[in-house]
């Protein structure tokens, strides 16, 4: 696996961008067994996701990434478990800071 500090890195700041442009198009990084909760509902599967993410009740958005923290997960497969703490910048102005995600 390449340096997975500098892939964390290329995949939060791709992953971030599309979210704040166009969170329709995060499909693809979606599989049918993924998992979100958002404040304490769970959502499985890719479209799922996709639809929670594009119901939220803000049209724009703008992350800023704080900390990221990124480890390999497995030692058989090309994998990373990825932590990032940050704010959001909604819409309506207001900043708010999340749990990690």
């Amino acid at each position: 696996m390449a340096d997975f500090n500098t892939v964390s890195q290329q995949f939060i700041q791709f992953y971030y961008r599309a979210f704040d442009e166009n969170r329709a198009g995060l499909g693809p990084l979606y599989r049918d067994s993924s998992m979100l909760t958002f404040e304490g509902v769970p959502v499985k599967g890719a479209a799922a996701i996709v639809e929670k993410l594009t119901s939220l009740p803000f049209q724009t958005v703008h992350h800023k990434v704080v900390t990221c923290d990124a480890q390999p997960s497995s030692q058989s497969i090309a994998s990373l478990i990825v932590s990032v703490t940050g704010l959001l910048l909604v819409s309506s102005n207001h900043l708010v800071t999340p749990s990690p995600h």
